[in-house]
């Protein structure tokens, strides 16, 4: 027999069903994915209202940022791909911290409560580096900032005497090495300084505590400003106020 195309009427219900079809799909993804961003912004309020109110020391109006997609999927999974919180500032046991973002990947949503890897940056201010020098050490330094170098300025025998200070991490700790120093504006070795004054520039440490535990600082640079520090950890357990 020979062959017969079929009636154009069929042919266009057939097209026609195709475009209602694919339509169809495309409002569902659609609505699906307003749906699932509706949520994740929920969430991302209550980890906001959460914050204030289980999180001493926190200052200004906190941000949280819930990464990945799908949201409902990672939340029936139970692990968040990526959660970044960021505060202008926060006290950590007494010491301000300013300009403070935490990004935790691998976060899960039941107890016990868990971050597969944490990383949290803030930065220290010249006035509160002073203070926490003064509070940790018996030197009577001034510290400043220049150039995006840290230094330090005192008298000895009615001179000036100026030192370039380089921060390190040293068992969780902020320690000193001195680059270089002047000493009545000449430019001196560390080694040729009094011993008392060069054991003192040498041994200056800022011990940074109230770090969530298993969370250890691991980073420190010197900026305009003040000191940027880096704080991480890895499979770090968290209690049910700071999961929360």
């Amino acid at each position: 027999p020979a062959f017969r195309r079929p009636p154009r009427t069929v042919a266009r219900m057939g097209a026609r069903g195709v475009a209602i079809a694919t339509t169809v799909i495309v409002l569902l993804a659609g609505g699906a994915v307003v749906v699932d961003r509706v949520a994740v912004g929920r969430a991302q309020e209550l980890a906001v209202s959460e914050l204030r109110a289980n999180v001493e020391g926190v200052s200004g109006e906190p941000e949280v940022t819930i990464g990945g997609f799908p949201f409902l999927t990672q939340l029936a999974a139970g692990t968040l791909t990526n959660v970044t919180a960021r505060a202008e500032a926060m006290t950590l046991d007494g010491i301000e911290v300013t300009d403070v973002v935490v990004d935790a990947d691998g976060v899960t949503t039941t107890e016990p409560y868990t971050v597969d890897r944490a990383e949290l940056t803030g930065t220290l201010s010249v006035a509160e580096l002073q203070r926490l020098v003064e509070e940790n050490s018996e030197v009577d330094v001034e510290l400043q900032i220049e150039d995006d170098q840290l230094t330090a300025a005192t008298q000895l025998f009615g001179l000036d005497v100026t030192a370039t200070l380089v921060p390190r991490v040293e068992n969780g700790k902020i320690r000193v090495d001195v680059a270089t120093v002047e000493f009545g504006g000449f430019a001196v070795d560390v080694a040729d300084l009094p011993g008392v004054l060069a054991g003192q520039l040498s041994d200056l440490t800022v011990p940074i505590d109230g770090l969530p535990e298993g969370v250890e600082l691991s980073g420190v640079e010197v900026r305009d400003g003040g000191v940027r520090i880096t704080a991480t950890g890895v499979g770090v357990l968290l209690t049910a106020a700071a999961a929360s």
